[in-house]
């Protein structure tokens, strides 16, 4: 039988202290909120929504997902038929850094680090006053593997509130305020 050096008996329990601290310390992304407004938590499970879209904004490549109301919505019609989403319905928008391909023969952009994520939910009775819908943006850390709501100084900006998608969204009013179209497939 082997003896254990006692300096390993010694060194053993912090590494393990230090390693169970990191675990306790990472962030439960379902408890940030933008204060007064929507939580993230209102979007459980949005890494498993249908995608509706993918787009390219700038140097970020875009994901618009949408849970089964507003999927159901758009197979219906929706916006096109005049009818407005129906309450429940909502998206999430993930935005990556673009990077160029290692490994595709032609020049294709892929995602990289993620920028951060803005959900859309309808819900006419909480948001009358902003088309029914209630908007958030959480921006992202890559260092600390953390989500912040977005503030005011950001782009687009964000006040303490579910309406900063408002003023951005009344040039789609005619479309129930969504930018995003369904297309075929």
């Amino acid at each position: 039988m082997t003896k254990i050096p006692s300096r390993l008996l010694l060194i053993i329990p912090g590494v393990l202290a230090v390693l169970s601290g990191a675990a306790i310390s990472a962030q439960d992304k379902y408890t940030v909120q933008v204060p007064g407004g929507l939580a993230f938590s209102e979007f459980r499970g949005y890494e498993g929504w249908q995608v509706i879209a993918v787009s390219q904004t700038g140097d970020l490549i875009v994901a618009i997902l949408g849970n089964p109301e507003i999927i159901a919505a758009y197979q219906s019609g929706v916006p096109g038929n005049g009818k407005p989403f129906p309450d429940g319905s909502k998206m999430a928008k993930i935005h990556w850094n673009a990077k160029k391909s290692a490994e595709a023969p032609a020049p294709t952009a892929v995602p990289d680090t993620l920028h951060d994520v803005d959900f859309m939910v309808k819900d006419s009775k909480r948001f009358a006053d902003s088309g029914g819908w209630g908007w958030a943006a959480f921006k992202y850390d890559n260092t600390f593997d953390t989500f912040t709501p977005a503030t005011l100084a950001d782009n687009p900006p964000q006040a303490n509130d579910a309406k900063c998608g408002f003023a951005c969204h009344t040039i789609v009013k005619s479309k129930d305020y969504v930018f995003t179209g369904y297309p075929k497939r």
